[in-house]
């Protein structure tokens, strides 16, 4: 049965694991703001401006010290993910495993307590390295959502939405709904904050690889059927 309210190519379960994915932006961004230094693993507008409020003395000490780490690590990530899935031809579940075990790394540094700056760097670094390679896994963003908000607004002004939409709309809770369960793990459970973000890129990485596995299954099947 066809699925007209999605896009051509995309089926119901990549749409889900974009859900997650935009959950797990907003978890890593509500971790590394709250509780590694008022920063932003993946939303690079908001370092920009608080880089630029930082070069007149504006902000916490060593503000600037942390939004180039994140502007630098997020711009390595998506250096990495362009090269890894268009030169290298790496498959999504691949690259989605890659970040998965980035933000593990990210989440067993925080678990030892580090109270050493540099260590706090180092963590940063690794999530927005993750955040950075999440950006160019699909064309759909899951980690920045200004254009995606304005377009559904104005889809919804201009009575054009459509059932595809409530995806759109769908994605923009996920990220708020990652952003709130990382504040109250923050508050529950300090030491497991950093690991709100791993649950959900792992549970996009299953969905993601699921298809590939049944595809080769058919497409074995396929053969075998035809070497009858």
């Amino acid at each position: 049965m066809s699925t007209p309210d999605l896009p051509p190519g995309r089926a119901p379960r990549s749409e889900w694991a974009l859900l997650l994915l935009s959950a797990a932006s907003g978890a890593a961004d509500a971790f590394v703001f709250v509780c590694v230094g008022q920063v932003f693993a993946g939303v690079m507008t908001g370092n920009l401006v608080l880089l630029g409020a930082s070069a007149v003395g504006v902000g916490e000490q060593g503000v600037a010290l942390r939004v180039i780490t994140s502007l630098g690590s997020y711009g390595v990530g998506v250096a990495c993910s362009a090269w890894m899935g268009e030169r290298l031809r790496w498959p999504l579940p691949v690259m989605l495993l890659i970040e998965v075990t980035l933000l593990a790394a990210g989440a067993v540094l925080w678990a030892l307590e580090p109270v050493d700056g540099g260590v706090r760097l180092g963590l940063l670094s690794l999530f927005a390295l993750a955040m950075g390679i999440q950006s160019r896994l699909r064309a759909t963003p899951t980690n920045y959502f200004t254009g995606t908000l304005t377009s559904l607004v104005s889809r919804v002004t201009l009575r054009s939405q459509s059932r595809e939409d409530r995806w759109v709309a769908g994605r923009l809770i996920a990220v708020v709904a990652g952003a709130a369960v990382t504040a109250l793990v923050v508050r529950v459970w300090p030491g497991a904050a950093a690991s709100v973000a791993v649950a959900p890129v792992l549970g996009a990485l299953l969905i993601e690889s699921a298809p590939r596995w049944s595809s080769g299954g058919r497409s074995h099947q396929s053969r075998r059927t035809r070497a009858r």
